[in-house]
């Protein structure tokens, strides 16, 4: 079994209409996430939100990647050495 990590997902939302899909995906990560912050842009129609996760790399880089194919998404982690 991987070891789990603990690190940060840093989410830019570029799209504000995505909002809502990448809502679902953190939700279907709940047990991965330990604490959120988010900043909306309502002028610029943007928002950032940060994410403190723990889990193994599988976990973590599904995770990522189900939030970094939505369109209009950027996502950025980071993570402690295994």
């Amino acid at each position: 079994m991987e070891d789990e990590r603990i690190g940060f997902l840093g989410i830019v939302i570029e799209d504000l209409s995505q909002a809502s899909r990448v809502n679902q995906v953190i939700s279907q990560f709940q047990d991965t996430v330990t604490g959120r912050i988010g900043v909306p842009d309502h002028e610029r129609g943007m928002a950032v939100i940060g994410l403190l996760v723990r889990g193994n790399d599988r976990t973590v880089g599904a995770f990522t990647a189900k939030l970094g194919n939505i369109p209009g998404v950027q996502v950025k982690s980071a993570m402690t050495k295994a």
